[in-house]
């Protein structure tokens, strides 16, 4: 179903953001949760944004989401302007577009994991046969398949989270938003859910941005952009490192930005 990025020479970048600013407040009490900020993400990245709390960074996911709209600025999805889509195009845009991993899994108590993952499909009227080859297909790609016929209280808080990510991958979106996506999993499954991600992206192609404050969960990332006050304060790549030598570089970096600084593992 789905099948790694070639790799081109001169791709344009899946996602521009493009001097993109988010105010609140009114007059003389305007806060700059997102000043001017600019940054590209090509086809097939897995980008990190870390910062302080306050840096800007889950603002910044939410306008990128569609979730909130930013004062000023363009957010460019495949050339396509997101901030001018009306309200019935962004419905349908989210859902052919983006993938979304929370930190809490929003799975339905109701619903086997099954049901949980096939739910978007359903809503798109996708034909019963499609809709059972996708769910095994993914659920498989995640190591849950056994898990399909139990509710979520059956199940860890791993396979929970990966139940999440099958859920937001069955539709094949062009961009995959995880926020804090191993902030509520222990060290074990944190690692095997990184380790889920880091396949999606190199063996499926998939386009990833993360949030996280984690620099364990970060350094999984092929690019690092730091958030301080509304501002990209730098950017990382990680190169031909090793993890744990990215690993300690971000926590350098985050130890310079002050604020809550990522656990050590």
């Amino acid at each position: 179903i789905w099948y790694p990025v070639p790799e081109v020479i001169n791709m344009e970048p899946l996602l521009n953001i493009e001097h993109v600013s988010k105010y609140y407040g009114e007059s003389t009490n305007v806060t700059k949760a997102l000043d001017d900020v600019s940054f590209s993400v090509e086809p097939g990245e897995f980008v990190g944004i870390m910062g302080a709390s306050g840096s800007g960074k889950t603002t910044m996911l939410q306008c990128i989401s569609t979730l909130d709209e930013p004062t000023g600025g363009r957010i460019l999805l495949d050339q396509k302007d997101i901030t001018k889509l009306t309200e019935k195009e962004i419905a349908r845009f989210r859902s052919k577009n983006l993938g979304f991993v929370f930190q809490e899994y929003n799975l339905l108590d109701t619903l086997t994991l099954g049901e949980n993952i096939e739910l978007a499909l359903t809503i798109r009227r996708a034909p019963k046969e499609e809709i059972g080859k996708k769910v095994e297909a993914i659920a498989g790609k995640l190591g849950i398949l056994s898990e399909l016929e139990k509710f979520p209280y059956e199940v860890s808080g791993g396979q929970k989270q990966r139940c999440a990510c099958a859920r937001a991958l069955v539709n094949e979106p062009r961009l995959l938003l995880a926020d804090e996506p191993t902030g509520a999993l222990d060290s074990a499954s944190s690692a095997r859910l990184l380790d889920t991600m880091d396949d999606l992206n190199h063996d499926m192609g998939i386009t990833i941005l993360m949030v996280t404050h984690d620099a364990f969960t970060a350094s999984h990332c092929s690019r690092i952009l730091f958030l301080r006050d509304g501002h990209i304060f730098t950017e990382m790549r990680k190169g031909n490192k090793d993890r744990k030598t990215f690993f300690q570089e971000i926590l350098d970096v985050m130890s310079m930005l002050g604020g809550d600084v990522a656990h050590v593992r």
